[in-house]
């Protein structure tokens, strides 16, 4: 049996054409993402198939021609642009004497080496061994099963229980640490949800330059390359857009074209963010030929993780790239659907903030808040998030402020004021004095 290298770096890419359909893959893309994990390839294989082969998922006749590569190149390893089963693994393993990997397996490589934060290495973490509980049966003699004869038949487990036993231990172990943490993050969501300031989420296809644009909208530093899945530790930032006050901006992990179960299941409490916000910013690489696409695989996992239903203003990034102006694209509704900038060159930044500001303005109420003298500290913070909009005093000396806010926002305002405070809605009233007599 051969011994597996601690690493890989020279790798032989395998691609199979299938017809189109749901085993159908992208060759660059498969590229990009073996250069991502940091391995060299040196020789790309490609065959045309109408359905796998079961034992070694390609024909004998381009197996062959694979190990005759490997043995070429002196590869370290060999990595499909497909999901393996553990069978076809062991199969190809023999047979070309190297470590063999799927995809699912790269990108989990990527994953672990990308995470940074305590929460992103356990939810990596959980998916390697979700993913590993079903490759046990592999390449090392260790996992074979022990060999019994005269006075040595008995009770005991074979190395491979005793291998499950302790991935199953370890799986219960992580779970427990991450529903610690997910408390921790729901005790911070709890509180935005008490302070109303509604989330603005950034999806998108890996690579589209959600990181960039997160750090032109809120001056944060956070690590950006132009590489797939560059950054996955979710980051929150607060903004004040004017005119709507304080918003909450998350950065999530990117997608990609059949992002592994494992990895959706074990990011789940992070992809929450994306669930619980009021809008999505899809970022698209406008630059992408195949952008469309991008977009349904972004779309299929929102579906996946339940935040199909949650508004979505497109954002077509990357614009200097292509020479073109920015612009906003508005929809048969006269409602913001598209805007085009470049998050590098803060082009259309200035739109997408105004874009925002029209969605959230749509949710808001117009109208006259009335507060005696005794409520000057909630008129304060009301300026100090930039909702009045202007000012006037009755001839008693109350305040009478006109705003432009969320319904709930008012409702939360006037049920804590204990009735100090009433709303007259603008439509009903256009003035001071027609507001003073309605009340």
């Amino acid at each position: 049996m051969f011994e597996r290298p601690d690493s890989g770096e020279r790798a032989i890419l395998v691609h199979v054409n299938f017809p189109a359909g749901k085993d159908a893959e992208d060759l660059q893309e498969f590229t990009d993402l073996v250069r991502s994990a940091g391995a060299l390839p040196v020789a790309t294989v490609t065959a045309t198939r109408s359905t796998p082969e079961p034992r070694l998922f390609v024909g004998q006749g381009k197996a062959d021609e694979i190990h005759a590569a490997v043995r070429r190149h002196d590869a370290d390893i060999v990595i499909f642009n497909h999901a393996l089963s553990p069978s076809q693994e062991r199969n190809l393993e023999r047979l070309f004497s190297c470590r063999v990997i799927a995809r699912t397996g790269l990108i989990l490589d990527i994953f672990a080496q990308r995470a940074r934060s305590f929460e992103g290495k356990l939810q990596v973490e959980l998916a390697q061994l979700r993913h590993l509980s079903t490759r046990l049966v592999r390449g090392w003699t260790h996992l074979e099963r022990q060999k019994g004869g005269i006075g040595l038949r008995g009770p005991g487990e074979t190395q491979l229980e005793s291998d499950r036993r302790m991935i199953n231990a370890r799986i219960k172990m992580i779970n427990k640490r991450l529903e610690k943490v997910d408390r921790q993050r729901n005790q911070g969501r709890r509180a935005r949800n008490r302070a109303d300031i509604p989330t603005v989420s950034l999806v998108g296809y890996t690579n589209a330059g959600k990181s960039t644009l997160f750090n032109a909208l809120t001056g944060a530093h956070a690590y950006a390359a132009d590489q797939l899945f560059a950054t996955l530790d979710p980051k929150l930032r607060r903004i004040d857009l004017p005119g709507v006050g304080p918003l909450v901006l998350a950065d999530t992990v990117g997608f990609i074209r059949h992002l592994p179960h494992d990895l959706v299941a074990a990011f789940r409490s992070t992809l929450e963010e994306t669930c619980q916000a009021e809008l999505l910013l899809h970022v698209v690489d406008v630059q992408d030929a195949d952008r469309q696409a991008r977009m349904t695989q972004v779309d299929a996992v929102l579906r996946e993780i339940g935040a199909a239903d949650v508004p979505q203003l497109i954002v077509y990034n990357k614009i200097d790239l292509n020479g073109l102006e920015p612009r906003i694209e508005k929809n048969t509704g006269n409602g913001v659907e598209k805007v085009w900038l470049s998050a590098v060159t803060g082009a259309g930044l200035e739109l997408l903030a105004d874009a925002m500001g029209e969605f959230f303005h749509g949710r808001q109420v117009h109208g006259w808040l009335h507060m005696g003298p005794e409520a000057g500290r909630t008129r304060s913070s009301l300026y100090a998030i930039g909702q009045v909009i202007s000012e006037q005093v009755d001839a008693q000396g109350n305040w009478w402020l006109e705003v432009r806010m969320a319904q709930r926002n008012i409702d939360k305002l006037v049920r804590e004021s204990g009735g100090a405070c009433q709303f007259h809605p603008f439509v009903a009233v256009d003035s001071v004095a027609t507001a003073a007599k309605a009340s």
